[in-house]
């Protein structure tokens, strides 16, 4: 939603079924089908890196680790959208309208592009903090090592900022840890 919104408005059943037979991906609220902007290589890196490193470190725990393949409904606001990552611990929960859309994240990640960062930081974040099962997020800079993990405990948000190749990244909700290495290994400015 970092474009002029569209003028015609869908019901989400429209969109549900727009987005099956779309190629490419979009995020519905409002009424409103928004494009989703494609990532450069260290995006689509370091996302494939996150979700490959919380794989591992979550491999004999009840969690499940998703690629921005997979569709989140924010019910209270009935917003579609795709996070890059998504980690689910414990038995999935569906949108009653399609069983390709989960309801129940425990943490979500979005790696940080300049032309979404705004948009990500602001009102993405506070839409992902309206789904009751949250418990993480994490924003991740795409061009530098700096992850900031925002994080619900005793009812509020808490913003963390890990930052360096040698930090680690501590989540709670599943509890395992990935280092700012594996997040950003072969990222092109690395070199």
């Amino acid at each position: 939603m970092y474009q002029r919104a569209p003028t015609v408005e869908f019901t989400v059943h429209e969109y549900l079924a727009f987005e099956e037979a779309s190629e490419t991906k979009h995020e519905y609220y409002d009424g409103k089908i928004y494009d989703m902007a494609g990532g450069s290589p260290d995006h689509n890196l370091i996302s494939v890196n996150i979700g490959a490193a919380l794989s591992e470190a979550l491999r004999k725990t009840p969690c499940r680790v998703f690629s921005s393949d997979m569709r989140v409904l924010i019910e209270a606001l009935d917003l579609y959208t795709y996070p890059d990552v998504s980690v689910v611990c414990g038995k999935l929960e569906y949108d009653r309208r399609s069983k390709t859309t989960i309801t129940n994240p425990l943490i979500l990640v979005e790696v940080l592009s300049p032309s979404t960062r705004t948009y990500d930081r602001g009102d993405k974040v506070a839409f992902y903090k309206r789904i009751p099962s949250l418990q993480e997020i994490l924003l991740v800079e795409a061009e530098r090592p700096h992850v900031q993990i925002l994080r619900h405990s005793a009812r509020r948000w808490t913003a963390r900022d890990i930052i360096g190749l040698d930090a680690t990244v501590a989540l709670h909700a599943a509890p395992c840890e990935i280092s700012l290495r594996q997040i950003y290994d072969k990222a092109t400015w690395l070199s």
